[in-house]
C-alpha cells in the first residue's frame, strides 16, 4: 500500500512559479510510475505529467508541455512537479498518484493510489 501527501500549492500571480511535492510511505515506492492530475470547479479530472519508476520516461499534457517538469527522489519517496509561466486556467486542485500500470499511462482509472490534493490559484 502507497499513501501519498502533496504541498506546496498556493496562490500566485500569472508568469510566476510553484513547485508541488508528493511524499510516499511505504518501501515499494520506487516500483511504481507516478502521474499528476488536476481538477478544476466543474470540470473532470484531467492528466498533467507522469514519470517512469525508473524515471526512463515522462509523459505531458500537451496544455503544460514546456512550462511544468515532472521529477522524482526514489531514496525520499518524492515526486515533484514544477510550474513555471503559470496561467489561470492552471488553476485547480492538484493531485499525485501512484501506479503499476507502467507507459506513464495518462488514464486516471489505472491510477491505484490518490493523494489528498493541494489547491493551485494562479489570478491574473
Amino acid at each position: 500500500q502507497v499513501q501519498l501527501v502533496e504541498s506546496g500549492g498556493g496562490l500566485v500571480q500569472a508568469g510566476g512559479s510553484l513547485r508541488l511535492s508528493c511524499a510516499a510511505s511505504g518501501r515499494t515506492f520506487s516500483s511504481y510510475d507516478m502521474g499528476w492530475f488536476r481538477q478544476a470547479p466543474g470540470k473532470e479530472r484531467e492528466f498533467v505529467a507522469a514519470i517512469s519508476w525508473g524515471r526512463v520516461s515522462t509523459n505531458y499534457a500537451d496544455s503544460v508541455k514546456g512550462r511544468f517538469t515532472i521529477s522524482r527522489d526514489n531514496a525520499k519517496n518524492t515526486v515533484y512537479l514544477q510550474m513555471n509561466s503559470l496561467k489561470p486556467e492552471d488553476t485547480a486542485v492538484y493531485y499525485c498518484a501512484a501506479t503499476k500500470y507502467g507507459a506513464t499511462t495518462m488514464t486516471p482509472t489505472r491510477y491505484d493510489y490518490w493523494g489528498q490534493g493541494t489547491q493551485v490559484t494562479v489570478s491574473s
